[in-house]
């Protein structure tokens, strides 16, 4: 009885092996396909009224600069919210390009005086060469105030709602959620953690056929 049985428990292991090998290289690819993290190093601002580019470093002025941040990181990955406003409704506009060691890798069109509150635009091309969905969005309420404390001459705006994303939504969201990258190397722990929990799932399931079938000769 038992060397009917050994032959298929050693079929069923070998299988186990073969699924856990296949999970743990897939989780080992993903982790090996994820990109770099990059970290921003400096902000530069043009636009109406500003002689000369305004630059914030991330290291001379880090409260200037993750506020300045966070009005666009989360723009690099969200689903555009609006239609192209008119031209006459949106006031003036700063362009905002992101940095990584120096060299322009992110740009963005802020309009903080825009009619209806602040909007953002996205534009297709970015400076690091790759091209993105084109896209326009309701821009956080303290963009005006992140632009001012910067340099852009603005009128000062303290009333401002602190935080959101969108006119006002999302407020308290934490800078680590809004980073694309951070969300991106979530997203893959999240996966791998899935993929071996299937993985036990199947052990189990294995085990208890092994037992089932081990019974069955038993009692034939």
């Amino acid at each position: 009885m038992v060397e009917r049985v050994l032959p298929r428990f050693l079929a069923a292991a070998g299988a186990l092996v073969a699924v856990l090998a296949m999970t743990l290289g897939a989780g080992a690819a993903a982790a090996q396909a994820a990109p770099k993290v990059t970290t921003p190093t400096s902000l530069t601002i043009t636009g109406k009224g500003i002689a000369g580019p305004v630059v914030v470093q991330a290291a001379g002025q880090p409260g200037v600069f993750r506020q300045l941040l966070s009005e666009v990181s989360w723009l690099a990955t969200a689903k555009p919210q609006i239609s192209a406003p008119k031209a006459d409704r949106l006031g003036p506009k700063y362009a905002l390009t992101v940095l990584v060691k120096d060299k322009p890798t992110y740009a963005y069109d802020l309009y903080p005086e825009a009619t209806g509150g602040p909007r953002a635009h996205r534009p297709a091309k970015q400076p690091n060469g790759k091209k993105v969905a084109d896209g326009w969005f309701y821009g956080r309420l303290t963009m005006s105030e992140s632009l001012r404390v910067s340099g852009v001459p603005l009128i000062a705006k303290p009333d401002a709602v602190s935080g959101g994303i969108g006119g006002g939504l999302g407020a308290g969201v934490v800078q680590d959620e809004l980073d694309p990258v951070t969300g991106v190397n979530s997203f893959l722990a999240q996966m791998r953690e899935l993929m071996l929990l299937n993985g036990a799932v199947l052990v189990v399931i294995l085990f208890g056929l092994a037992g089932i079938s081990y019974l069955i000769r038993r009692r034939v």
